[in-house]
């Protein structure tokens, strides 16, 4: 049997790689290809079914395609701050929640590259691991909740702490 610790070091080694990878790559962030290639490379030596989508739709209504679109209108049209557009994109990766596993690392790690992107520094996310119980983690998910409730600002504010 497999502890969580034990999953959570085999997932930090194949994130370790996958951001060497980033490193050497030219990317756009808002290109669904790419991002289905960004979450294989986090966990496909984890998870066989990395890179690849649920079988069944966590929230009806979104999907990354419409989640893209929105991020590309809002950046030609400056609908909202660098950091905003970021964070937005980012909880809407969570929200929609594409993959069986790791949407949280993977949609913060893309909120990072959006924000640099943007010519913004990436987000501290408050400066701790988000995997493990913390208080970190409960004040992250507490954000998240306002979020879904239309507030960002908790989550902007939490980005940036």
């Amino acid at each position: 049997m497999t502890f969580r610790r034990e999953l959570n070091e085999a997932e930090q080694v194949n994130i370790a790689a996958a951001m060497k990878w980033l490193r050497r790559r030219k990317r756009d962030v808002l290109d669904e290809a790419f991002l289905r290639q960004l979450h294989k490379r986090l966990f496909g030596k984890t998870w066989r079914w990395a890179g690849h989508y649920r079988a069944s739709a966590r929230n009806i209504g979104l999907d990354l395609a419409q989640a893209i679109d929105d991020t590309k209108f809002w950046i030609a049209n400056s609908i909202f701050p660098a950091d905003e557009i970021a964070i937005r994109f980012s909880h809407r990766l969570v929200f929609i929640h594409p993959f069986p596993n790791g949407n949280g690392r993977f949609s913060r790690l893309v909120g990072d590259l959006l924000a640099m992107q943007l010519g913004r520094p990436p987000f501290s996310w408050g400066s701790q691991n988000l995997v493990d119980a913390t208080t970190t983690r409960r004040a992250y998910v507490d954000a998240l909740r306002a979020a879904d409730a239309h507030d960002l600002s908790p989550l902007i504010v939490f980005a940036r702490s």
